[in-house]
């Protein structure tokens, strides 16, 4: 039987990309301090909703900005409690927040697609079950790390990627309201 929506329950995790699926992703560059963070229309709602349909909700990102020395751990920190401090503004609110600060070429690294941060989560949140949990992203590194883990995954945006998701949805928003009203979104 194919996978849809209304076989998410209550216990599923969803693990969400930041860059570009919760706030703008400047072009060529990184988000460094809090001022230059932005959510995408709708997040703050889509979030608030969300939480209805998972019991985790935790970002898993790749901040290599930190590894060029574009900016600090602690400016990364600033910048995820201003994201916090909004969501819950808004009845959001994001579990955990997962980062690998390594760069795109070094070996053995924590980055997406590999699973270090998912394990992490793991680790943090025992009774995750990565066959029931859904990667949302933007990017083929995205959708590929939740495949390796057995994830359903969900493609936010229009981006032409290499990897297939499960789903394909404009924007976090509409992926958050058709859990709510169970309708089926194209598969990607």
């Amino acid at each position: 039987m194919p996978f849809s929506l209304e076989h998410i329950t209550q216990g599923w995790t969803l693990f969400l990309d930041r860059d570009g699926v919760i706030n703008v992703r400047p072009y060529q560059d990184y988000v460094k301090k809090p001022s230059d963070f932005q959510f995408l229309p709708g997040v703050k709602e889509a979030i608030a909703l969300l939480r209805k349909h998972f019991k985790y909700l935790i970002i898993i990102t790749n901040q290599q900005g930190i590894g060029k020395g574009l900016m600090t751990e602690q400016d990364l920190i600033a910048i995820h409690n201003k994201m916090q401090l909004e969501l819950e503004q808004h009845n959001g609110k994001i579990d955990a927040i997962y980062f690998c600060s390594m760069l795109a070429g070094e070996k053995d690294h924590c980055r997406k697609p590999e699973p270090f941060m998912a394990l992490k989560a793991k680790e943090d949140f025992p009774d995750i079950e990565f066959t029931q949990s859904i990667m949302a992203g933007d990017s083929s590194s995205d959708l590929l790390f939740g495949q390796n883990l057995g994830m359903k995954t969900i493609q936010i945006g229009n981006n032409q990627l290499d990897i297939k998701a499960n789903f394909l949805f404009p924007d976090l928003l509409s992926f958050a309201k058709s859990l709510d009203q169970k309708q089926q979104p194209d598969v990607a």
